[in-house]
């Protein structure tokens, strides 16, 4: 078996050296963010993304060394050992492998071979295999054992047809090459259970469906499967579509394995018998759903791979930054309830006003916010995007021009999680006394500001930006979600001085104690002055401030270095670049010139190399530069409030709230999030829409069709492609989502092409997902 360290290296095309090194510093207790920054040396250059494919392939790889151990000394304890077997086991390069080896040796219940075996049957079922002239019947004869239930010639040769099935069934080689032929040409049919077609509305696509195996999309996958679990589905894998009752591919596979070369030797309708039952009894229900819990767990990891994406874009979407902002939280009956925070996000008032029906305190809601907005200089309004968002909307509009030289800019906030972080237990701790809602205007304000450091106190899975997310692995899609929010929390940096605690927990080295004391340390003593005043901070040891202090900023300090991303450990070096420029450090930072003037060279030493002082000075250069884009909002369009607003043909300007691999979801202020599928992204052919959009980003785009009764929106970003012609909407109809997939498939081809404008209608609308995410959006 090849080593782990050389494994991953094959399979990330690096040095087995740099694996080495990182699975050395991993085992110490670094994280990946600190050897991606700080360790670049070591490392040779390894990225956050290889460390996170090495993480995870480690404990993998080190689960199936274990096991692999475990396997060889029980098939040892039974003298069943052999080096050719050994060898096998040893080169099993992962679990399912590994498992078929071990499957003829596995403890097992009593089984209908084994009995026969105990009856003295196995020579009978060897003789029969090895020589296919013998007649079963007359060679079943000298097997009758009426003690062990083998009473006459029938029931001998049913016991020696067990034999050979559960021996056939555990041959590791044939299960491979079934797997294989499966995954080839097999197809994934699914069905309606009868009677539930009222019920499985949503699952039309699906009612008679069929597809390669191999083509099935995530979603798809993951559509059908929730069909299943709610019992109005069924799904079965046909490995020879079409041929019904004929001796199928994979019992002719069977057949050849084994070289059974049947044609009407006396022992050949026994063979026949065995080789069907291995298939129709036993290994075709088993590969079914390995396969199936193949596809599934396939399935779930590139769900949880678009969450992880839009999650990404959402914690790195641009900061308004550091300006007074009022928060409103739009209501209708129970009023809109305003917090306004200051530009550390310091709450400094709240209040509830009551503009709209049933109340229609209109003008006293405007001078109410007018009065608070020029009484604490506020610079910026979010607005929650939830019900009445459109209709406040219009009421800070006129705020704005009822102030004079106003500066004042409002900004549509989704709400997604708010109520969340509102009813929370850090929200309580914070804001005691404050009623649940008033703490969601606090959220949506500060949100504005630094979407970061606000919604890392929400569980991520309460953002809505997830393909089927209840549907995969909870404890992998929190695992891969922490280490999003991780790399972008370490990739920004965090200010000591203000940072909260669940803000300070992500940071590298820092767990929820630890960020805990750090704010406990802030509020008795005061700011911190120094990057070096953290090892008072109890329970913070050297090793989580060698993890934690590069991504820790602190402005006005003591020291200017502390306000960037160069490492207290390479202080030193800071010190010689100071010597070599002749220049202080405040006259140095910032300073290009200066800079590039610097002979890198000559500062590289046994324990600093070239990239780790190119990166100094890079900092020095910026220091504390925020790798998030610039601020931009989206103006939604004024008189479109709700779906019945919507027009064919009308252009709008919208923010992607999603992204999914049949396209992205855009909110256009209508409270109902439009789908532009992925042909209608681009005029060229695009294969993953997170190659085109991101969410949080600001688009233009089409109306193409609007069905306020199923509250579906149909967009393009393609801003020149003509809408389809308006027509009745006819009572829904199955269809087969593989046609509609080819449709749209060729379609885009065509597109891609000829770059025609599209005017049939978007079968992808009727996509599951697009339920699941209106009801989650609610």
């Amino acid at each position: 078996m090849m080593p782990i360290a050389e494994q991953i290296a094959k399979e990330l095309d690096v040095k087995t050296s740099q694996i080495n090194t990182a699975i050395n510093l991993l085992d110490e207790g670094a994280t990946v963010p600190f050897i991606a920054r700080y360790r670049k040396e070591v490392t040779q250059g390894l990225d956050d993304n290889h460390l996170r494919h090495l993480a995870q392939r480690l404990v993998y790889l080190r689960d199936l060394a274990a096991r692999r151990k475990v396997i060889i000394a029980n098939i040892e304890q039974q003298g069943k050992l052999t080096p050719a077997l050994a060898s096998e086991l040893n080169n099993a390069d992962n679990k399912t492998r590994l498992e078929d080896l071990y499957l003829p040796f596995k403890p097992k219940r009593k089984t209908k071979g084994q009995i026969a075996i105990t009856a003295g049957l196995e020579p009978l079922a060897n003789k029969i295999y090895n020589n296919w002239q013998l007649n079963p019947e007359n060679e079943a004869k000298a097997f009758i054992n009426k003690e062990h239930g083998f009473i006459d010639e029938k029931s001998v040769l049913e016991g020696a047809h067990f034999i050979l099935v559960e021996r056939f069934a555990e041959d590791a080689n044939l299960i491979q090459k079934l797997r294989r032929h499966l995954l080839k040409q097999a197809h994934l049919c699914s069905k309606l259970v009868k009677g539930k077609a009222g019920e499985a509305a949503k699952y039309r696509d699906y009612f008679e469906h069929s597809e390669l195996l191999r083509n099935v999309p995530s979603h798809r996958m993951l559509a059908m499967l929730r069909g299943r679990n709610d019992s109005l589905l069924t799904l079965r894998i046909d490995v020879d579509p079409g041929q019904e009752g004929a001796f199928s591919s994979a019992q002719q596979l069977i057949t050849e394995h084994f070289n059974l070369r049947l044609t009407g030797q006396a022992a050949a309708a026994f063979l026949t018998k065995v080789v069907s039952s291995t298939w129709k009894l036993k290994l075709s229900q088993s590969l079914e759903t390995e396969l199936l819990g193949t596809l599934r767990e396939q399935a779930e990891v590139e769900a949880i791979k678009v969450f992880s994406r839009n999650l990404n874009d959402l914690l790195m979407a641009a900061p308004a930054g550091p300006k007074v902002t009022l928060g409103l939280d739009p209501g209708m009956r129970t009023g809109c309830k305003l917090a306004i925070v200051d530009a550390t996000g310091k709450l400094l008032q709240t209040a509830t006003i009551f503009p709209h029906a049933p109340q229609n305190h209109w003008d006293k809601s405007v001078r109410t916010l007018v009065n608070l907005c020029q009484q604490h200089k506020v610079e910026l309004i979010a607005i929650g995007n939830g019900t009445g968002s459109r209709e406040s909307d219009k009421l800070v509009a006129e705020v704005i021009t009822s102030i004079e030289n106003s500066k004042l800019t409002k900004v549509m906030v989704s709400e997604a999680g708010a109520s969340v972080y509102s009813a929370s237990e850090l929200a309580a701790n914070e804001f005691p006394n404050l009623d649940v809602s008033i703490r969601g205007a606090v959220s949506i304000a500060r949100r504005l500001q630094d979407p970061l450091a606000e919604l890392v106190k929400i569980d991520p899975k309460a953002i809505g930006v997830g393909q089927y997310q209840h549907d995969v692995s909870q404890s992998q899609l929190s695992q891969t979600l922490d280490d999003v929010i991780e790399d972008c929390v370490n990739k920004v940096g965090v200010d000591l001085n203000s940072a909260s605690a669940p803000l300070l927990s992500r940071v590298s080295g820092l767990n929820k104690t630890m960020a805990n004391n750090v704010v406990n340390f802030r509020n008795e003593n005061g700011r911190f002055n120094n990057r070096n005043e953290l090892k008072k901070v109890a329970r913070l040891g050297p090793k989580a401030f060698e993890q934690a202090a590069g991504f820790l900023r602190i402005t006005n300090g003591n020291n200017p270095i502390d306000c960037s991303g160069v490492h207290p450990e390479t202080y030193p070096v800071v010190e010689q670049i100071l010597k070599q420029s002749e220049n202080s450090i405040t006259e140095l930072i910032g300073n290009k010139a200066a800079l590039e003037k610097i002979n890198i060279a000559a500062l590289t030493n046994d324990k600093f190399g070239v990239i780790t002082i190119e990166d100094i000075v890079s900092e020095l250069e910026k220091p504390g530069r925020d790798p998030r884009p610039e601020f931009k909002t989206a103006t939604f369009q004024e008189g479109v409030n709700t779906i019945a607003d919507l027009k064919v043909g009308m252009i709008l300007e919208g923010v992607i709230s999603n992204v999914a691999n049949f396209g992205a979801f855009v909110d256009v202020g209508v409270h109902q999030d439009g789908l532009v599928h992925i042909s209608s992204l681009t005029n060229k052919f695009v294969s993953d829409p997170h190659e085109v959009v991101k969410a949080g980003e600001v688009v233009k785009v089409k109306v193409t069709e609007v069905d306020p009764l199923r509250k579906r929106i149909s967009l393009t970003m393609r801003l020149d492609e003509a809408a389809p012609q308006a027509k009745s909407q006819p009572a829904a109809k199955p269809t087969k989502a593989s046609h509609n997939d080819n449709k749209n498939k060729h379609q885009h081809k065509n597109q891609a092409r000829t770059q025609k404008p599209k005017v049939e209608n978007n079968a992808a609308m009727g996509n599951a997902f697009a339920d699941a995410f209106a009801k989650l959006k609610k």
